[in-house]
């Protein structure tokens, strides 16, 4: 068992030690099974099946394990320490040496991760968007929320479950979305998915031909957003249209024949602005023309600092929008929980979708998020993130400002992420000058619908800066690494 495991997983191992697969020869010659044991512990260090540092068991666990006397391993450990391969400290117990030398790399079975390029192993900086901190995560009050809703839960919750999710989460996202996002639902028209991919899968089938899904294409979509989305819906057989951007949002007014519409109303994604009121409005009287539907994707509507609460297009018709959301943004996309709140219509075909095709999001997860909503818990972390987020979003504009104030930073009224427009021409070689330095970030060209037209939607240079991610005491220097590789004035 591997070092990390025991410590970060099993807490009663590091007590009794690491549990070990020795083999011991047939005793023979002197020292017969003490000699057999130092034998056997030394190869798995020098191999390194045993990592500098592990814990080994006391001497009763591993006589009891091995078959063989307490004094016979007490005699072992003690020889190993004396060559310098095990140490032993009062109340630490024995541990493999830090610097016990194991064999030379190219004689030990070659590890995989040996071969993978250093930018695979994870950036220095990663200023990617879409993950928020995860060292912010509660994890303690959302240990609180599950253990009470393990011990509140009913037997028939740990049964085969019902694929709209449990009524628990339901009707507590119910509440929560009318008060914080002026959603209008009951809980019968929530189904409950593992995030905002899972939803697209369950709307519009998982291949061509495939089936499942309640909606077709076309459906018009934002010329900037996230790629996956596009590359998830064209594998499903959909044909997505690109649907112009200006500073007011998604233009509504050049939809054609397209029967729906896939849109971020809140916070377009990855531009930054709100839809505008008015287009709010047209693009319900075009889905009410139309017999259509609209998409809202809320992908990141809690977080909002120098604007008003954006309310959700579906307060303006629930029967002509399907509101989607999840705690990827706001808690973690290691939760895996997300809604969907759908019109009338719709309901059943997702639910036979869902439970033909879908695994179930986990019940106590479910259970755990709907005490986390009702006891208060949720909109507590909100807040707070809310605030440390902003505090972010303030130290990148204040540093933009100092070292490189020929940038222009936009979107930046809410959400995790920023838009830093570049002079023409200088995306692609920032993004790679970033990239040698370590920082991780995408281009706006990465967003970018490829079948968008340049008579439509206007090319602008420019690089997305996720300020979520970074733990706060690497931020100050994710953010001094991204000045130094932006593009000098003039150039």
């Amino acid at each position: 068992m591997a070092k990390s495991w025991v410590n970060s997983w099993v807490d009663s191992a590091e007590r009794i030690g690491a549990d070990l697969h020795l083999e011991l020869s047939e005793p023979s010659g002197p020292g017969g099974r003490r000699a057999a044991l130092t034998r056997a512990l030394r190869d798995a260090v020098r191999e390194g099946r045993l990592a500098p540092g592990t814990r080994l068991p006391p001497y009763r666990s591993l006589a009891a394990d091995l078959g063989i006397a307490r004094n016979t391993v007490a005699d072992a450990y003690a020889e190993l320490v004396a060559e310098g391969w095990l140490t032993a400290r009062q109340g630490s117990g024995t541990r493999v040496a830090e610097r016990a030398e194991p064999l030379r790399r190219a004689e030990r079975v070659p590890r995989r991760t040996a071969h993978v390029p250093s930018r695979a192993r994870g950036p220095r900086h990663d200023l990617r968007q879409g993950t928020p901190d995860a060292s912010a995560f509660p994890r303690a009050a959302w240990l609180t929320s599950c253990r009470r809703a393990l011990q509140q839960a009913p037997n028939e919750a740990f049964g085969p479950g019902d694929p709209a999710g449990r009524v628990e989460l339901r009707e507590a996202l119910t509440e929560y979305l009318a008060r914080a996002r002026g959603v209008r639902t009951e809980p019968g028209r929530i189904v409950i998915c593992s995030g905002f991919a899972h939803a697209l899968r369950l709307l519009f089938g998982q291949d061509r031909g495939g089936g499942g899904g309640v909606l077709r294409g076309p459906l018009a979509v934002e010329a900037y957003g996230l790629g996956f989305h596009r590359e998830l819906l064209a594998a499903a057989g959909v044909r997505t249209v690109p649907l112009p951007l200006d500073e007011d949002g998604a233009r509504g007014d050049l939809l054609g024949r397209e029967r729906a519409v896939l849109l971020t109303p809140a916070h377009q994604f990855p531009t930054g602005g709100p839809l505008h009121p008015e287009r709010r409005a047209a693009v319900i009287d075009w889905a009410r023309a139309r017999a259509g539907v609209v998409l809202e994707d809320d992908y990141d509507g809690e977080f909002r600092y120098d604007r008003k609460p954006v309310g959700a297009v579906q307060g303006l018709d629930p029967e002509r929008v399907i509101f989607i959301g999840s705690v990827s943004k706001s808690l973690s996309p290691a939760v895996r929980l997300g809604w969907m709140v759908l019109p009338e219509r719709y309901v059943d075909g997702v639910l036979a979708a869902k439970g033909e095709r879908e695994a179930w999001a986990s019940v106590l997860d479910q259970l755990t998020l709907a005490d986390f909503i009702v006891s208060g818990a949720y909109d507590r972390h909100v807040r707070r993130m809310r605030q440390r987020y902003r505090r972010r979003r303030d130290r990148l504009v204040a540093a933009l400002a100092t070292h490189a104030p020929h940038i222009e930073v936009t979107g930046v009224a809410a959400g995790l992420h920023a838009v830093l427009r570049l002079p023409p021409g200088t995306e692609r070689s920032t993004v790679k000058a970033a990239t040698w330095q370590g920082i991780a970030l995408d281009g706006l060209a990465e967003f970018r619908h490829p079948d968008a037209t340049e008579s439509d939607m206007p090319v602008r240079d420019g690089i997305v800066v996720g300020y979520a991610t970074p733990s706060e005491h690497a931020y100050g220097a994710a953010l001094e690494a991204l000045c130094g590789v932006l593009p000098p004035v003039g150039e």
